[in-house]
């Protein structure tokens, strides 16, 4: 039979959105290129980052990518071969980062994360997955007086939104994290930051639990978005309603519709170590070398970084390899062997806000896709405002930011 919905992509973001239709009444199939939990959903750090409402173009940022491009195993890289390519990309980044334009991405962010976290607690209540979060909280550490200065702005834009933290000095660090190298002499600790056992287990849950309502998950390759439906490899699947979350892939989908949409890829790289590699308490960031270490239930992962390259050129493992090195420095007492590497990609647009809303040609076909860093976190709220628009009800946020055909 037709379903009323039909939602290209099994990541997180397009899950939790069948869930959210099924939950109003609606019948839903997914379809995905790979499956559920193929993508980025499964190798992201597993946070719900509600705190980190920052666009990642900024001004602190523009002055230190030419630093950080020099070095092509640091936290920003742009491959060679791919840099004229991304040129537009990056003149809409630094537009962005323009003090007016980051004002309005950190209140419209905000406003995504409150809608997210509210919509997170009610879909976990919901589906009975409450068992997948944790709330250990985070650690933003630093090497130095400068550093921490530097970040201070930034924490007064989150106090401002009445965020909870606590910067911390000298053995007020070991308290929360035992075992840091000593060259880390300030920290914060934000304890409203969650996170998720396992992103990938997390990610199977849902589509057990969109199976389990009745929808279908099949796994082809949408190859465009025709009148009615999706065609794929194998023919037309038809629907009333189409939802694009096919993460770094969707601007292609939406281009066959007639429109273009400045999206790009920003290849994220990790090392999943064994559980007993560090006695990790909360995860942890190492901003200055733009990495993570989180605490999960199948491991330690350590991984981050950016890497502006597209979907087509080959992984760069070096650039985990570097991030791995850096731990070891930094968390002396962690084990590096039986090690898995990762590399995923990250759907991103300029001004670190997702594209919601109907493909402007095609009022049929609802975008969901664009979360940057921010997929796992910003999902649930995602997948609430994808319902409100399937249907007819009004978001319960202002939704021009995140338009798709703002750009």
């Amino acid at each position: 039979m037709q379903p009323d919905v039909i939602v290209i992509g099994a990541g997180v973001v397009g899950l939790s959105a069948a869930l959210a239709a099924q939950a109003r009444g609606l019948s839903v199939t997914v379809i995905d290129r790979e499956g559920p939990a193929a993508g980025a959903s499964a190798g992201n750090a597993g946070a719900f980052a509600f705190s980190d409402i920052l666009p990642l173009a900024s001004p602190r940022i523009i002055r230190q990518a030419p630093k950080w491009l020099l070095d092509p195993l640091g936290p920003l890289s742009v491959p060679p071969a791919y840099a004229l390519r991304i040129a537009p990309w990056m003149l809409r980044f630094w537009r962005a980062s323009w003090p007016a334009q980051v004002a309005a991405s950190t209140r419209a962010q905000t406003a995504m994360m409150r809608h997210s976290r509210a919509a997170l607690e009610s879909m976990l209540s919901r589906e009975g997955l409450g068992h997948f979060l944790r709330r250990d909280g985070q650690l933003q550490v630093y090497e130095g007086a400068r550093e921490f200065d530097a970040s201070l702005p930034g924490w007064a834009a989150r106090q401002a939104e009445g965020i909870e933290f606590r910067h911390l000095k000298g053995d007020e660090i070991a308290e929360i994290q035992p075992g840091l190298a000593p060259r880390f002499t300030h920290a914060t600790f934000t304890p409203g930051w969650w996170s998720v056992t396992d992103p990938r287990d997390y990610t199977l849950a849902l589509a057990e639990q969109v199976r389990a309502r009745g929808g279908q998950i099949v796994v082809a390759e949408a190859t465009a978005l025709v009148p009615g439906g999706v065609q794929t490899a194998t023919g037309v699947m038809q629907a009333e309603r189409i939802v694009l979350a096919a993460g770094a892939f969707s601007h292609r989908l939406a281009r066959t519709a007639g429109v273009r949409i400045p999206l790009e890829t920003e290849r994220g790289y990790n090392t999943t170590l064994p559980v007993d590699a560090f006695d990790l308490r909360t995860q942890i960031t190492f901003g200055g070398h733009g990495f993570v270490v989180s605490r999960l239930s199948t491991g330690i992962r350590v991984g981050g970084a950016v890497e502006l390259g597209g979907l087509d050129l080959p992984p760069n493992y070096a650039r985990a390899d570097a991030m791995l090195k850096k731990a070891t420095d930094f968390l002396p007492g962690l084990r590096t062997t039986g090690g898995t590497q990762w590399m995923g990609f990250r759907p991103s647009l300029p001004d670190s806000l997702p594209a919601i809303g109907p493909l402007k040609p095609r009022p049929d076909v609802i975008c969901a896709f664009g979360h940057g860093h921010l997929g796992l976190t910003q999902s649930a709220g995602t997948a609430e405002i994808v319902a409100d628009l399937l249907t007819g009800r009004a978001p319960g946020i202002d939704m021009t930011p995140y338009a798709p055909h703002r750009f």
